[in-house]
């Protein structure tokens, strides 16, 4: 049941893989959900409680009708930086808070230590939000489990190998939910106003584990072929942005015989543990399986 007199939160990137899951996390919650879209048949598959309104990141103005009379905005930003400034006047003159999903940019460990534009647009919408005096929490999710879809899926289909570069490299992938319920949370409940929270996953794994573990839960043995960073390039040639590609392999190789960082963050706001990285595997084992590519 909604609660009664609860001004509706905003969701932007209301239909991303974090976004979808903040608003169910809401409506479990009995809180009005109000849904940003830049196209309205994006958003068919949103519950049929959640209003759904029009609205782009690159034009400020188109934000007005959709932040009238909202308590809170989940913000994910998925737009060039330009109007940046501009989108974040318009929430302050708004709404009382905002969640703000960033990036562990400011971590003291060498994977997040690397050059990357993402996290320098991160930090200047955080500079942005603070001077502003909005109420503000930042959510900080470590590598997305989900991540692995994107990279090893199409070759766990295809064969029985991954080819990849630093397989020893060690991360704590995050699945999505977690992170989602943490945002929620964080909409909803008072005491995070102020809040910096680093959402990593409950256990340090090396890539070449990460691929292990996706081929004890589907039953079948994949192996993990070592690239060399050159070989990578060349592999991604076309497909990847060459600077994700440079910043990615600077984080592996920064990382390696570094145990991946690891915080209890999300255990401390939810109460339970986070979903493990088998977990998450076996949730979406079918989207590794042959046969064709699992809509998303």
């Amino acid at each position: 049941m909604t609660r009664t007199h609860v001004p509706p939160v905003l969701v932007t990137g209301a239909t991303g893989r974090v976004g979808r899951v903040v608003i169910d996390r809401l409506i479990d919650a009995g809180v009005p959900v109000r849904a940003l879209t830049r196209r309205p048949e994006a958003a068919a598959t949103l519950p049929a409680n959640v209003e759904v309104v029009t609205g782009d990141l690159t034009v400020p103005e188109s934000l007005d009708a959709a932040l009238r009379s909202t308590g809170a905005v989940f913000l994910v930003w998925t737009a060039p930086p330009a109007t940046a400034p501009a989108v974040v006047e318009r929430l302050a003159a708004h709404a009382r808070r905002v969640v703000f999903l960033s990036s562990p940019h400011q971590t003291p460990h060498p994977f997040f230590q690397q050059p990357n534009p993402m996290a320098a647009l991160h930090a200047d919408i955080e500079r942005l939000i603070a001077a502003t005096g909005l109420e503000s929490t930042i959510i900080r999710p470590g590598m997305f489990a989900s991540n692995t879809l994107s990279w090893w899926a199409t070759a766990i289909r295809a064969g029985d190998v991954v080819r990849w570069p630093y397989g020893a490299a060690e991360t704590a992938p995050i699945d999505d939910r977690d992170i989602a319920a943490v945002a929620a949370r964080t909409l909803y409940q008072d005491g995070h106003a102020g809040g910096d929270y680093v959402l990593t996953g409950p256990e340090p794994l090396s890539q070449a584990a990460q691929v292990s573990i996706i081929g004890d839960v589907l039953r079948r043995r994949i192996r993990f072929e070592e690239l060399t960073p050159d070989q990578f390039r060349s592999q991604t040639e076309g497909s990847w942005p060459r600077p994700a590609v440079d910043m990615l392999l600077a984080a592996w190789s920064a990382t390696i015989g570094r145990p991946a960082f690891i915080t209890s963050t999300v255990s401390d706001i939810l109460g339970s543990a986070p979903r493990s990285f088998r977990q998450w595997v076996a949730d979406h084992a079918t989207a590794f399986m042959e046969g064709p590519t699992p809509s998303s």
